[in-house]
């Protein structure tokens, strides 16, 4: 019983362990990068891939005339797009962090807000 439980754990660990020689994964998305851009190209806001257990490298894809393309995050535009990014996301992450919360209790010390509007006059 015991051989068959090693023989069927030593099968999982080479199914496992495929297609990643010297620790390349086959699951990135870029492997070829885009020389230049001109900026006024890209179509869509580009998407940033971090580095995660399928992939080790940050991987940056524009659309260039319906084509996804991949940035080298190290050249000037790479660096610029994942710059904007982290802005964009400590933006975010501030204003939903500082965004109020207002909850009814249904308690007679909560404070309701009323606007008042002026009435809609006829003709």
């Amino acid at each position: 019983m015991k051989s068959v439980i090693v023989a069927f754990l030593t099968c999982l660990l080479v199914l496992c362990s495929q297609g990643q020689i010297g620790g390349r994964s086959s699951k990135c998305k870029c492997f070829n990068y885009v020389a230049r851009v001109n900026r006024e190209l890209i179509k869509t806001e580009p998407v940033v891939h971090p580095p995660s257990i399928f992939c080790q490298k940050t991987e940056i894809i524009i659309t260039i005339a319906n084509k996804e393309r991949c940035v080298n995050p190290q050249s000037p535009l790479g660096q610029l797009i994942l710059k904007n990014k982290s802005r964009q996301t400590k933006k975010t992450a501030v204003s939903t962090m500082s965004a109020p919360t207002h909850t009814n209790t249904g308690s007679s010390t909560t404070r309701r807000l009323h606007t008042t509007a002026k009435p809609m006059q006829r003709p």
